[in-house]
């Protein structure tokens, strides 16, 4: 396996069974989005993943980010593109090491971990049933250049942000709904009164979605 992970088996063994993989926000670790692990379905595997980059002292990150002069942030999208076929080279090893149902395959992100599975989804539909992008937004910079021509009207689309996000901005969540609505593919879209978080209610809220969009 091309990255570190922790895994939760099935409860509810089936004959292959879907999957929830977790995908962290920067400076976190694969330890963070597993602590959701016990109150999720119990017929899905649910598999949290580590970004590849080490940060100092500690964490990780699925790419840098950089602040210039004027304490702009910008991303590193080079690396970020890296991370995105990382992220399908690690779904492809994982259909391959268990008995994982691939047309099953659901990414639930949390900011940068957000980012990537919208980018993911997007370039690489055929792997991909459903996205849960939690406080993040959607960088069409690190999506590959040909992703409206691929088949991707099976996607899903769970978005959640905080209202009082001091670090991803309200107003760049939002644009994700009507730019994937332009592509015919379904979006649930909620907001929650708190900052860079995932309050109780929106964890039920996206819970009661993946039981409900299987």
């Amino acid at each position: 396996m091309n990255l570190h992970y922790l895994i939760r088996e099935p409860k509810i063994v089936q004959a292959q069974n879907p999957v929830l993989i977790l995908l962290h926000g920067y400076g976190s670790n694969e330890e963070d989005l597993f602590s959701f692990a016990t109150e999720l379905p119990d017929e899905y595997y649910v598999i949290s993943v580590r970004a590849p980059y080490d940060l100092q002292p500690y964490g990780h990150a699925w790419y840098a980010i950089h602040f210039d002069a004027d304490e702009n942030k910008f991303s590193d999208d080079v690396q970020a593109k890296e991370s995105r076929d990382l992220i399908v080279t690690f779904i492809d090893d994982l259909v391959a090491k268990y008995p994982i149902d691939k047309s099953k395959v659901t990414l639930i992100g949390f900011s940068q971990g957000s980012i990537l599975s919208y980018a993911t989804a997007l370039s690489y539909p055929e792997k991909i049933a459903r996205v849960v992008a939690l406080s993040g937004y959607l960088n069409e910079k690190i999506i590959t250049e040909d992703f409206k021509n691929k088949d991707n009207k099976h996607l899903q689309f769970f978005i959640s942000h905080g209202t009082v996000d001091q670090v991803i901005p309200v107003d760049w969540a939002r644009k994700a709904k009507p730019f994937i609505e332009n592509l015919g593919l379904t979006v649930t879209y909620r907001e929650y009164s708190v900052g860079h978080g995932v309050a109780p209610q929106n964890f039920y809220d996206f819970k009661n979605w993946l039981e409900q969009t299987k």
